[in-house]
């Protein structure tokens, strides 16, 4: 007999309560050698802080737009944005600088790559080390960096 297909779970452990739910949990799992369940427990993986993104908009992405200009011309905050997330998001899944299941590139049905990776896909540390990235490209372009620093 087939069964049904498990759903997934998560429980985040931050007391007894979770932890009690999680024992009841275990000693219900089917146990089926055509289609075992696989268990993981790991810590819970920070996102990248709403402030920061919020720093990053009136801060490094405003100071570039106003004070780079390449091939002629300046660009907006957005187009940075997009810029910078091509140049500086990792290539691939980092537990420490990325949320599970990240993915950076995917392709167009005619096979051309389009960038799907967000900012919103790091973590704190994955989104502190994507701002150094881009202050270090503003200071090589010789941005001064207004007081609104992250």
């Amino acid at each position: 007999m087939k069964r049904e297909r498990y759903p997934t779970r998560k429980i985040r452990l931050v007391g007894v309560t979770q932890l009690l739910n999680l024992q009841l949990l275990l000693s219900k799992l089917p146990l089926d050698p055509d289609r075992p369940l696989v268990v993981t427990i790991a810590e819970e993986v920070k996102s990248r802080k709403l402030d920061q993104n919020a720093l990053m908009w009136v801060g490094p992405l405003k100071d570039i737009s106003e004070q780079v200009f390449m091939k002629g011309r300046s660009y907006s905050d957005k187009v940075w944005h997009e810029y910078f997330k091509t140049e500086f998001l990792p290539e691939s899944f980092d537990p420490e600088l990325t949320k599970e299941n990240y993915i950076k590139w995917s392709h167009y049905p005619d096979g051309d790559k389009i960038l799907t990776g967000s900012t919103t896909d790091l973590t704190v540390k994955g989104f502190a080390l994507y701002l150094e990235q881009v202050y270090a490209f503003g200071a090589g372009q010789g941005v001064e960096f207004s007081g609104a620093r992250i």
